[in-house]
């Protein structure tokens, strides 16, 4: 590798970590205050996955994980933890670090896996598939941790444990986080990967 071409890795190599960290910095600000925004009163919408997504298709896969993780671990200090805590503490941390973790790499492979064919496609669909896994992480993680609250709250409800789960505990903000991943994650994309390749020119 010649002089210019290490110049221009280490370039890219900082601009990316300087990416991260402020992505970082964005993901924790809105894991602590994303639940308190409303739609229409009904449904609370987090728009923690936005960051997320957009890390894991500029940085990586790994990165997508980190910021999953900082997703987390914020979590744990708001008002919301303490419900789950209070049904299992191992179950919440668990279920919380995983489906984090595991939406931001799945979104980062996605798009590894897609770019080549198409970036716009590749972002939306890591956009799609950061959503689903972490909602279906979250479901999961219900019925193996809060077996026992899902059925006392369906047998409650006149219902099944499926319907509750769906209806009690995913709501409309699966909708909502879905459109908003799908619609602006693509979009801040493009303009930070224009800024990027600027940058390293």
């Amino acid at each position: 590798m010649n002089k210019t071409n290490r110049r221009s890795a280490n370039t890219e190599k900082l601009v990316s970590m300087i990416l991260l960290a402020l992505l970082s910095a964005l993901v924790a600000v809105l894991a602590y205050y994303g639940g308190f925004i409303k739609i229409g009163g009904l449904a609370s919408i987090s728009l923690t996955l936005i960051p997320v997504i957009i890390g894991a298709t500029l940085c990586g896969p790994l990165a997508g994980a980190w910021l999953g993780a900082v997703a987390g671990v914020i979590f744990f200090a708001t008002p919301d933890a303490a419900f789950w805590f209070g049904l299992s503490v191992p179950g919440t941390v668990i279920t919380v670090m995983v489906k984090g973790m595991l939406s931001g790499l799945c979104a980062g492979l996605v798009y590894k896996a897609l770019k080549k064919v198409n970036q716009y496609l590749a972002v939306l669909v890591s956009a799609i598939v950061c959503t689903v896994v972490n909602t279906g992480t979250f479901l999961l993680g219900c019925l193996v941790f809060f077996m026992d609250t899902v059925s006392a709250g369906a047998t409650a409800e006149g219902t099944s444990v499926a319907m509750y789960l769906i209806v009690a505990f995913v709501g409309l903000n699966f909708v909502f986080e879905l459109i908003a991943n799908i619609v602006v994650s693509p979009a801040i994309v493009r303009i930070l990967d224009i800024a990027k390749k600027r940058k390293i020119k």
